[in-house]
């Protein structure tokens, strides 16, 4: 019996930043894949050939980020060789068979259902992360704010900013989105203006992501990152008697959790934004298998639909009504099962310029409000 068929796909970057060198390249090597009869979860393996390799070495964190914005949890092994010429990839992606058209949830086949799941279909990927980067970086450039360690771990830090005024501030914690696996902390600094300016301390959370760190380990390391900033808040000036907790995507996921979690430090308030709240949907498409998802007890324990949140927190949802049918139905289903009240749909907002409501309008004020 002959094996899969097997596609290579070639493309180079001749800029001379090694990062965007990579993300030209890569980007390109995406949009090959789909037309060639793959997609991300096909990729077999990968060579790179680089002048200077070492600049492209898939331990930088910075080339670490720039494959998983690329694509995700899916990247397969790398082989890195010394040539001349422009940064090259040689990408082996192996065809795949077309999915079934049964339907496997709600009303949905598999390739509808990983669509419905698939926020990137709403906006360029590769623009957001360069938009959001540059943005970030210009903010981190102008703000008081120190990187921290919660952890020993490589992915164990966080970013806290001060507003300009006040002692002991309150302090609001955000956990980044990226399906646990993809994005950073260093993409979302300019977010934080709005609460800053309502007089919170802020801190910018990173963790380890999957699938090299299981989504149970992400939670614990999340619950560490809050243990730490209550167990040292003296030292850094913020009032941890005073914290809220916000998360976007996977991060919606992460607090959740949290607020349902007896052992994570007592939380004022809780916004999830445009989370996602059951996972077994996930477990019915790609990217299951990368997150571990093929048991359901253990489905069920990461899903905070069926949970019950803790006593004494206040707790806000919100979506960008330009999202998908199954984004805006786990938003609204968390919604009734916790009884929060209304979620807060932002009109035009797609599932990553909800987040530009952070820094002003009905979403800075539904912060504000559940954190007074």
């Amino acid at each position: 019996m002959s094996g899969p068929e097997l596609v290579t796909l070639t493309a180079s970057s001749d800029h001379r930043d090694a990062v965007e060198a990579m993300r030209d390249a890569l980007d390109a090597i995406g949009k090959q894949l789909a037309p060639a009869g793959s997609g991300p979860q096909g990729l077999v393996s990968m060579e790179w050939t680089a002048p200077d390799p070492a600049a492209f070495h898939p331990s930088r964190q910075a080339v670490d980020l720039v494959c998983r914005e690329a694509f995700a949890g899916f990247t397969p092994p790398i082989v890195l060789k010394r040539g001349e010429g422009a940064f090259t990839v040689k990408a082996v992606a192996r065809i795949l068979s077309k999915p079934s058209a049964d339907i496997v949830y709600r009303d949905y086949d598999r390739m509808a259902l990983a669509r419905q799941y698939a926020p990137r279909l709403q906006a360029d990927f590769r623009q957001v992360c360069g938009e959001w980067g540059t943005k970030s970086a210009a903010f981190a450039q102008k703000h008081r704010g120190l990187e921290l360690h919660y952890g020993p771990g490589r992915f164990e830090t966080l970013d806290l900013f001060y507003p300009e005024h006040g002692k002991c501030p309150p302090l609001w914690v955000f956990f980044h989105g990226g399906y646990w696996q993809a994005m950073d902390k260093n993409l979302h600094a300019h977010f934080s203006d709005g609460m800053l300016k309502a007089g919170f301390a802020v801190a910018m959370v990173n963790y380890g992501l999957a699938p090299q760190t299981s989504l149970e380990t992400i939670l614990d390391q999340c619950r560490a990152s809050l243990q730490f900033l209550v167990r040292e808040a003296d030292a850094l000036g913020v009032d941890a008697s005073s914290l809220h907790i916000a998360g976007h995507s996977a991060g919606g996921q992460i607090v959740a959790l949290l607020a349902a979690d007896e052992a994570a430090p007592p939380t004022k308030s809780v916004l999830p934004l445009s989370g996602v709240f059951d996972l077994e949907p996930l477990s019915m498409i790609p990217m299951g298998p990368v997150l571990g998802l093929n048991d359901q007890s253990r489905i069920r324990a990461l899903s905070p639909l069926f949970k019950k949140p803790r006593a004494g927190m206040k707790i806000g949802v919100a979506v960008g009504g330009a999202e998908s049918d199954e984004f805006l139905r786990q938003s609204y289903e968390y919604a009734s099962a916790w009884k929060t009240g209304d979620v807060l749909v932002l009109p035009d907002a797609n599932h990553f310029t909800l987040l530009d409501g952070l820094n002003d309008g009905p979403l800075l004020a539904l912060a504000c409000a559940i954190a007074k």
